[in-house]
């Protein structure tokens, strides 16, 4: 190989040599970690206990049944308000009903077992029904609850049905009936999700 040749091909080399060089000079370290992260809901669990607070017949003027029941919290959040929707039906055995017969059906909410003589709110059925969630809840869930109702908490609700004996002619209830649902509906505590975002911004 002639001395033309051999220094072509140094030149050449040299020249690659500094292009792989100089390639390296732009290349950097690095380095990458993947975080792995939950966003789990929590939940607002109340249930009734029984679901059948009472079931009657053969009532007339004057009889008064108790009843007690639990408000249980089975979620993973505080429940601070309890709204009551109540929704009857009656059946009017005679057809001659001019009244309804959920205005002559007297509702008590009482203090615990222990408590009994003293009445938390009284109304009727019929102005029960008509009542705005909030405003039960106000009368008779918040002095009764207080603090709400902690995760794994119950409290007892006593109620105490009277049909009124107004002391005047009621023949035309007679044999009828009367079919009550009230429907619990449960509202978490206002500073669940406040007090969460103060300590995600305090580990921040």
């Amino acid at each position: 190989m002639g001395i033309k040749k051999q220094l072509g091909m140094g030149v050449l080399s040299a020249a690659l040599g500094l292009t792989l060089i100089g390639g390296g000079t732009y290349a950097y370290f690095s380095d990458s970690e993947t975080t792995n992260n939950t966003f789990a809901a929590g939940e607002i669990d109340l249930a009734v206990e029984p679901t059948k607070v009472i079931d009657v017949d053969n009532i007339q003027p004057g009889d008064s049944m108790t009843r007690d029941f639990e408000l249980q919290n089975n979620g993973s959040l505080a429940i601070d308000k309890v709204l009551l929707e109540t929704d009857y039906s009656v059946t009017d055995a005679e057809g001659d009903n001019t009244e309804d017969f959920g205005s002559q059906i007297e509702v008590e909410f009482l203090y615990n077992a222990d408590k009994l003589d003293e009445v938390i709110y009284k109304t009727t059925l019929a102005e029960l029904k008509n009542m705005e969630p909030e405003a039960v809840n106000e009368h008779v869930f918040d002095p009764m609850l207080e603090d709400g109702l902690e995760p794994g908490s119950l409290d007892d609700l006593v109620v105490k049905f009277t049909f009124v004996n107004s002391g005047e002619d009621q023949n035309q209830f007679q044999g009828d009936a009367l079919n009550l649902e009230w429907t619990f509906n449960a509202q978490q505590a206002a500073d669940e999700g406040e007090n969460g975002n103060e300590d995600e911004n305090n580990n921040n």
